[in-house]
């Protein structure tokens, strides 16, 4: 009763926010290079973790931008990962996201102004070419997020990787960064709009190099990850 109580009071609080930071990121993303947006979407993702009842905390820093391309890599477990990654990391990246959200009025159009590659999970044909995108992405040095699992996780636990994400870092050679999410499925699980107040932690881990993966198989550097991530959210 007391999470029902406290999600009635915030979800108002948080959409009036996500509505406001729509309009700014509408004119920012018109008028500002992209190098320099990272100064607007880290305190904003803060904020929208805070105005859903999480208190944002990170464990270990994020590799130094002079690195990049990265890939960095995260379990899957609710809507706040975005925002749990996006808060700490103090560079542009970009992202592949489910075309479906492409559809939505405003959100759709400030998502391809900031440059996130649509992709259709169920096609695999358009799939392909979505990764095609983003591997011409990381080849132009620029820093990509993506889940292996492809979607939030309904149990709590990490779903199977998928092999696409190990395509891309295996044809661009960019240094893979696990990162751990730790409680985001307990504050807001996918088919549940209660919200549970607590902490949600955001763990990097030690970067994957292009030396470390190379002469491994896809399925190879696929299973290296998901341990690092599995290690990084159980420490």
């Amino acid at each position: 009763m007391f999470n029902t109580i406290i999600s009635i009071i915030l979800w108002p609080l948080w959409f009036i926010f996500f509505a406001i930071t729509m309009v700014l990121f509408f004119v920012s993303f018109l008028i500002l290079p992209r190098n320099i947006l990272h100064y607007i979407i880290r305190p904003i993702s803060w904020t929208y973790c805070l105005l859903a009842g999480q208190w944002l905390c990170k464990e270990n820093d994020p590799p130094n931008p002079e690195g990049q391309p990265y890939l960095y890599m995260f379990n899957h477990e609710s809507m706040f990962d975005q925002f749990m990654i996006a808060a700490f990391i103090p560079h542009y990246i970009t992202a592949v996201g489910a075309i479906e959200q492409f559809k939505y009025p405003i959100w759709g159009y400030i998502m391809k102004q900031y440059g996130i590659i649509p992709i259709v999970r169920k096609d695999i044909k358009k799939a392909l070419s979505s990764l095609s995108k983003a591997e011409d992405a990381l080849n132009s040095g620029v820093s990509l997020l993506i889940s292996p699992e492809g979607t939030r996780t309904l149990t709590g636990e990490m779903s199977p990787f998928k092999k696409g994400p190990f395509h891309l870092a295996k044809n661009t050679g960019a240094t893979i960064i696990p990162v751990g999410i730790i409680g985001a499925y307990k504050a807001k699980k996918k088919k549940d709009w209660v919200l549970t107040p607590g902490k949600l932690i955001t763990r990097f881990g030690v970067p994957i190099e292009k030396k470390d993966f190379e002469n491994l198989s896809v399925e190879e550097t696929r299973d290296l990850v998901r341990d690092r991530i599995q290690l990084l959210i159980q420490a």
